[in-house]
């Protein structure tokens, strides 16, 4: 098996191999020979176009047909180019196909054909014409760089998120241009993004934030006149030059230091240059194919007819119109194994474990040979399972490590070895001829799970994307495949609406996480709005299902599910876009039918739109609600007539309305309204719109006594309130002989302390004592300390025989007042002797 295993591959500085990934079955009507092919990585489809620089015989339509096949050559689509010049083709990381114009326009189309979206480059790009084009990677996504007509310069870092930016343009700009290609290095600090512009003998640097171009001086030994090509390794350390004497000269990306200088043979510029990794390069020359290395050693294959090169992280892809090749570096831990007298734990485990299937009982040699590194020579057979594409292999490896693990205890390793498993399980299932997705398994770390799963989802690979996402355990990957499946049935026309929503319904009942909005609204971006609204019902939040209810011109329905959810600003949302969209008749009749929606909008006229709400009560026959409209009107109203105005209506309302009580406080009201604007002209002051207390108390303030009596006298203002109201004005006023003289004009109905808190409460103590012997008895000592007579409301306690208030008389007096203190002391005594 080891001499099986070891025959495709060959040696540079190391070793590599050469391996068959599929037997291709394409449907061209030319042949490679005359297409521009485009893979894209990561096992990704594969587009061409025919090359309109050659001249051949037109066998079709006489515009140009960008083909997508996938790895196999089975036509996943074809794109009829209707667009102005293409210049290049490639593909983003999400699979899209950017195509770029000459215009500087890049359209971008999914692997189904079907038109995305565009960007431009700008004006300046526009203006001179894209002459030379290159997609490249780097740590914001895929970029974009183009060279105009006139050898400017411009890159976009991320064509997710086009930002165009210029790079300095390179001395006497006007001269050809022989080749270029774009350094991106972030694996080392500073990061870099250059052109490297090769015209002639030299060499430019052009970086991106420099302000001139740099010219570089590799050390080249051969006598050359051209570099014809130009490319550097996808880490960016490295670079390669073909110059037209035919030597490869191979050094860092610096060229500061030379690896090595190879004589290739060949004059003529290579078709394609590629790195394999990032220690050799693979040269493609007509019907012939070269690897280098950096130690100077070459390996050639000839092919039968034209094939092209697919450049990935890890390794190339060649396709032929036989085959689809692929060519890697031997991962070390697959060398160790397999190499020729290898002593790798490894290769001993793997030997011990075909022995122990023949019962032959070497096998416990082979262990003892292993056992002080048994943990290695598994973790080993492990890896060089994970980095295998024959199953075969990959199942002998693993039955080494399922043997060796048998004689240790080491959950890690366990671990490991069942989700290597998992993984050799998908990335078989997603190599078969039927997926077509040749990942290696340094690529699938990469991508990671999310990404591989998404590839397989774009591909509309449904069920098998469900079973990865349950098979690698993603917790939420059944969801994520189910919602595009759902979005892609009902993208589909020959289905009818009614078995679709009922098939997507039962798929996704109780799957959780699940957006049927989202779902619907690509219903209804394709035109399916009854396929829409049905799926809608199976949507469980309000709040993602109303808004699109309302898209789709369902108001009625939208204001349902609305009330039915209880959410004031959803229903809210709903009453604003049904008044807008709907005649004022059919609003106001559909409304009517929801009574919490019916409440609210009464709700939001109240506070928004009085005039509205008033023509909702008089359809109603609401006559309270229009009276109170109507005295909102009058409260807020500046102007006594428009005021009294306003009391009329609410009082004819009332009357309407047979509220007798209603009708006569409007009635009081407008009289009232109508006095203060008398007042108001009178005075001078504004009294329209001032309450029956607030009127009498300005009156009061004016010194107008009588009009204020006879006010209050008129609107039953009850003696209490006009008291307490005289009280406090006359404090205001400092008048303290005209309380004095209210004081004794009739028994007051509030008592006299008002007349104490309100001596005190403008520190007129003097004038509080000649209201203090008229207090109540029970709060008389009270008000006489609250006022700090001490003396006399010791003496009043005394006589009143209260010898508790005599002693909180002793506890509220100063203790400075000694005197006092002595007194009060006596009159204690006195009290307790008389008792």
């Amino acid at each position: 098996m080891s001499a099986l295993v070891t025959a495709d591959w060959f040696q540079l500085d190391s070793y590599y191999r050469k391996f068959d990934l599929y037997n291709m079955v394409w449907a061209m009507d030319e042949g490679l020979e005359n297409m521009l092919v485009c893979g894209a990585p990561y096992g990704g489809p594969i587009a061409m176009v025919r090359d309109r620089k050659q001249f051949v015989r037109i066998v079709t339509t006489s515009k140009p047909v960008i083909t997508i096949y996938n790895c196999v050559g089975n036509i996943i689509s074809k794109i009829l180019w209707n667009s102005g010049v293409l210049v290049h083709m490639g593909w983003s990381d999400s699979e899209q196909l950017l195509c770029v114009q000459e215009s500087g326009d890049v359209l971008i189309y999914d692997m189904f054909g079907a038109y995305q979206k565009s960007f431009n480059l700008g004006q300046d790009v526009r203006d001179t014409k894209v002459a030379k084009a290159q997609l490249f990677s780097n740590p914001h996504g895929i970029g974009l760089a183009v060279i105009t007509t006139t050898n400017s310069m411009f890159v976009v870092s991320n064509v997710n998120e086009p930002k165009v930016r210029s790079v300095p343009d390179i001395p006497r700009a006007n001269e050809p241009i022989i080749s270029w290609c774009v350094l991106s290095s972030w694996l080392r600090s500073p990061a870099v993004l250059a052109f490297l512009v090769c015209r002639d003998r030299e060499i430019f640097k052009c970086q991106l934030g420099e302000t001139r171009a740099v010219l570089m001086r590799p050390e080249i030994s051969n006598a050359y006149t051209q570099i014809l090509s130009i490319v550097p390794s996808q880490n960016g350390r490295h670079v390669a030059l073909f110059t037209d004497s035919g030597f490869l000269w191979i050094g860092s990306s610096d060229f500061r230091t030379k690896y090595c200088e190879i004589d290739t043979e060949y004059i003529k510029q290579p078709k394609e240059l590629v790195w394999c990794g990032s220690q050799a390069l693979v040269a493609h020359w007509d019907d012939t194919m070269c690897i280098y290395g950096f130690n100077g050693n070459f390996v050639t294959y000839p092919y039968d007819g034209p094939f092209h090169i697919i450049l990935e992280m890890d390794c190339v892809r060649v396709i032929s119109e036989m085959t689809h090749e692929l060519i890697q570096k031997v991962p070390v831990e697959v060398e160790k194994i397999f190499s020729i007298n290898s002593t790798a734990p490894g290769s001993y485990l793997v030997e011990a474990s075909k022995q122990f299937q023949k019962r032959s009982h070497r096998a416990d040699e082979y262990i003892r040979l292993v056992k002080s590194d048994l943990p290695n020579a598994v973790q080993n057979c492990i890896d060089a399972a994970a980095y295998e594409f024959n199953p075969d292999i990959q199942k002998m490896l693993i039955r080494a490590a399922q043997f060796g693990k048998g004689f240790i205890v080491d959950p890690v390793l366990t671990d490991h070895y069942v989700k290597t498993c998992r993984w050799l399980r998908v990335l078989n299932a997603v190599r078969d001829m039927k997926v077509a997705i040749p990942l290696t398994y340094r690529q699938a770390e990469h991508l990671r799970e999310r990404v591989l799963l998404d590839r397989l989802i774009w591909r509309r690979l449904h069920c098998l994307a469900g079973h990865v996402a349950s098979y690698l355990q993603l917790h939420d990957g059944r969801t994520r495949v189910l919602s595009h499946w759902a979005c892609y049935k009902v993208t589909q026309p020959h289905t009818d609406n009614e078995s679709a929503a009922r098939e997507i319904g039962d798929k996704l009942r109780n799957v959780p996480g699940i957006s049927y909005s989202t779902i619907a609204m690509k219903a209804a971006e394709k035109g399916r709005k009854s396929l829409a609204i049905k799926i809608l019902e199976y949507e469980t939040y309000s709040k993602l299902q109303v808004p699109l209810l309302l898209t789709l011109g369902e108001g009625p329905r939208a204001l349902q599910k609305a009330t039915a959810s209880g959410d004031t600003d959803l229903i809210y949302i709903v009453l604003l876009h049904l008044k807008e969209k709907m005649e004022k008749h059919e609003f106001e009749l559909t409304i009517r039918n929801f009574p919490l929606a019916h409440a609210l909008y009464i709700k939001y006229c109240a506070s928004h739109n009085r005039e509205a709400l008033r023509k909702v009560y008089v359809q109603e026959d609401d006559f309270a609600g229009q009276a109170a409209t109507h005295i909102r009107d009058a409260v807020e109203q500046t102007n006594p007539g428009s005021a009294e105005a306003s009391l009329i209506s609410a009082r004819e309302c009332y009357k309407k309305g047979k509220n007798d009580l209603g009708a006569s406080i409007c009635e009081d009201a407008r009289k009232l309204c109508k006095q203060q604007s008398s007042l108001q002209e009178t005075y001078g002051t504004s009294f329209v719109g001032l309450s029956v207390h607030d009127t009498v108390k300005k009156l009061l303030e004016q010194g107008e006594v009588k009009l204020a009596d006879k006010l209050r006298s008129e609107y039953k203002m009850p003696d209490k309130r006009y008291w307490w109201l005289r009280i406090l004005t006359l404090a205001e006023l400092n008048d303290w002989d005209e309380l004095e003289r209210f004081s004794k004009s009739k028994k007051s109905p509030i008592g006299y302390e008002p007349f104490v808190d309100a001596c005190l409460k403008y520190m007129k103590n003097d004038e509080a004592l000649k209201y203090l012997p008229k207090c109540r008895d029970d709060i008389k000592v009270k008000y006489y300390v609250k006022a700090e007579f001490y003396e006399e409301a010791a003496q009043v306690a005394f006589e009143q025989k209260d010898r508790s208030a005599l002693i909180f008389v002793q506890s509220k007096c100063p203790l400075r007042e000694s005197i006092r203190h002595e007194k009060i002391s006596s009159l204690l005594e006195q009290l307790a002797t008389r008792k």
